[in-house]
């Protein structure tokens, strides 16, 4: 039913500071800030208090438990050819269940699913796999990946969610060929409008979670261009009572990670809001957060776009050739400035995720806005570079670069 494109599960590196180490309790230090979780943020389903224990998160947990046999049969073995993508966890195979009982099915009846394998060599153990079932087991949102199950038999660690049909926006975005066309700058708003919404809802004050590690791999497309947050493994339970900012090791991306986060270790709600500016200016400007292949003085993305964001005259110079001629410059500009706010250097000048989706919405809703949609590419390429309508294709290199200590 239906198909599924690989997923972009990015080889992230698990990185830790030795100047922001976690205590030896394991447990991390909270302290005050003054940059905090907005109160006044959008409203949500009440999510019960955050169990600490491994039993405790398992079994609160409101996914199904497979059993490692039912995963094997779901996904013919793991078959080679049933792999959507692969990164430091492991990789993701491709596998079908039945919509009521999910149980395995056979290829192309029931639902279809994506199945992560932890692989114990990978970059990525247990703790990010734990941290996963405890947030997306319990969180429940249009705009979040949904958890469908879980396995944790023996040394198997794996994890079941829906399929998302269009992949990652990192693939939409930095994919090049006749076989792509450019994402449209209609469906860039929508996914930036989406994926805004789900960490606003994170951000919200019955959530209250930094997702950390916010980038356009980790932002995944339904059939619709519906956007999802995926890959909740480095997410933070955010500030409680008068604290408001987490003292943490420093992990995330390259070129995604916000200034002070990455010289104080202090996470806070604003860190995730300047790696949405990040994603936002990938989604402006066709780029990608980092890129050597750029001339010199164009390999940061930020630092070589920020001085032309506010300038009229030379915003054209960011903005993405590919899509010229399908959005007004006010529009253009409204954007620009909300991605420049997001970037601010000052954690107190960036906005809140709510506000974030205000302004996108008003994006949205504006008479200058385009109204049409691009069609869709009739054929992909796959692994071995021939083609097939509707299929899995691989997924480019990751974007920017992991933390390393």
């Amino acid at each position: 039913m239906g198909n599924c494109w690989s997923w972009n599960w990015s080889a992230r590196v698990k990185a830790e500071s030795p100047l922001h180490s976690v205590p030896a309790s394991g447990l991390d230090s909270r302290s005050s800030s003054k940059d905090g979780v907005d109160p006044n943020s959008p409203p949500s389903g009440s999510v019960p208090p955050t169990p600490k224990s491994e039993g405790e998160i398992l079994q609160s947990s409101n996914v199904k438990s497979f059993s490692f046999a039912e995963l094997k049969a779901a996904t013919r073995n793991f078959r080679p050819d049933s792999v959507l993508g692969e990164g430091g966890f492991g990789s993701v195979f491709k596998g079908w269940i039945d919509e009521h009982t999910f149980a395995p099915t056979k290829p192309g009846t029931g639902i279809v699913i994506a199945v992560k394998r932890h692989n114990q060599d990978g970059y990525q153990g247990h703790r990010e796999w734990l941290a996963e079932v405890n947030y997306l087991g319990q969180l429940s949102h249009p705009n979040l990946v949904k958890l469908i199950g879980f396995c944790l038999e023996d040394e198997h660690r794996l994890l079941v969610y829906e399929c998302m049909a269009r992949g990652s926006l990192e693939n939409h975005l930095f994919r090049r060929g006749s076989y792509f066309q450019p994402l449209s700058w209609m469906l860039r708003m929508k996914v930036a409008f989406g994926a805004a919404k789900g960490l606003a809802y994170l951000h919200c004050a019955e959530t209250r979670i930094i997702y950390r590690d916010f980038k356009a791999s980790n932002v995944l497309l339904d059939s619709n261009y519906n956007a999802k947050i995926s890959d909740f493994g480095l997410a933070k339970d955010g500030p409680t009572g008068e604290n408001t900012h987490v003292s943490t090791r420093v992990m995330g991306t390259y070129g995604y990670a916000a200034p002070e986060y990455l010289a104080t270790g202090h996470l806070t709600t604003r860190s995730d809001v300047y790696s949405f500016g990040v994603v936002l200016l990938e989604m402006l400007s066709g780029r990608r957060a980092l890129d050597k292949n750029r001339p010199t003085g164009e390999h940061n993305l930020v630092e070589w776009a920020k001085p032309y964001l506010s300038n009229k005259r030379k915003l054209f110079r960011v903005m993405d050739s590919r899509i010229e001629g399908q959005y007004s410059l006010k529009i253009a500009q409204k954007a620009a400035a909300l991605a420049l706010q997001c970037l601010s250097s000052e954690p107190k000048y960036r906005p809140s995720m709510k506000e974030v989706v205000e302004v996108l919405e008003q994006l949205q809703e504006s008479k200058d806005a385009p109204r049409t949609f691009q069609p869709e590419p009739q054929s992909m390429p796959t692994r071995n570079g021939s083609s097939r309508p509707n299929g899995t294709v691989s997924y480019p290199r990751p974007s920017a670069s992991p933390l390393y200590s």
